[in-house]
C-alpha cells in the first residue's frame, strides 16, 4: 500500500487573553507571520494578533488509507490544543480541515512532466 500525505489545517480563536499573553504573542509575531506559513510535521502556527485574535496551525501527516485522514485531523487538533494549553492560551471555535494530496488536482507543470516521462 502506498503512503498518502495529508495537509491538516486547524483554525481557532484565542480566548480571554490577558495583557501579558497578548504582549508575548506580539513579541513572537515575527516568527509566526502568515507569509512564512508552511505545512510541517511538528505543526506551524501563524497569526496576526494585532489585526485579530484568530490563529492557524498547519500540519503535514501521513497515512496509508483514505480513512487515516480522520486520525490525522484528531492528532492535529490534539497537538494544537496541547501547544495552547502548555502556554496557558485559551481558545475557542477550534475546527480542522484536511486535504489528501494524492487526491489533489495536478498543476499545469506537473501534468506536463507526467506526459513527457
Amino acid at each position: 500500500m502506498s503512503t498518502r500525505q495529508f495537509r491538516v489545517t486547524v483554525r481557532g480563536v484565542f480566548a480571554e487573553l490577558c495583557a501579558e499573553q497578548r504582549a508575548a504573542l506580539l513579541a513572537e509575531a515575527a516568527e509566526h507571520d502568515v507569509l512564512d506559513a508552511a505545512y510541517t510535521r511538528e505543526g506551524h502556527l501563524s497569526y496576526d494578533i494585532a489585526a485579530r485574535d484568530a490563529f492557524v496551525f498547519r500540519f503535514l501527516a501521513d497515512g496509508e488509507a483514505e480513512e487515516d485522514i480522520l486520525d490525522a485531523c484528531a492528532q492535529a487538533e490534539a497537538a494544537a490544543t496541547s501547544w495552547l494549553a502548555t502556554r496557558g492560551y485559551g481558545h475557542k471555535n477550534l475546527r480542522s480541515t484536511a486535504e489528501d494530496l494524492s487526491q489533489a488536482p495536478l498543476g499545469k507543470r506537473r501534468r506536463r512532466a507526467l506526459r513527457t516521462s
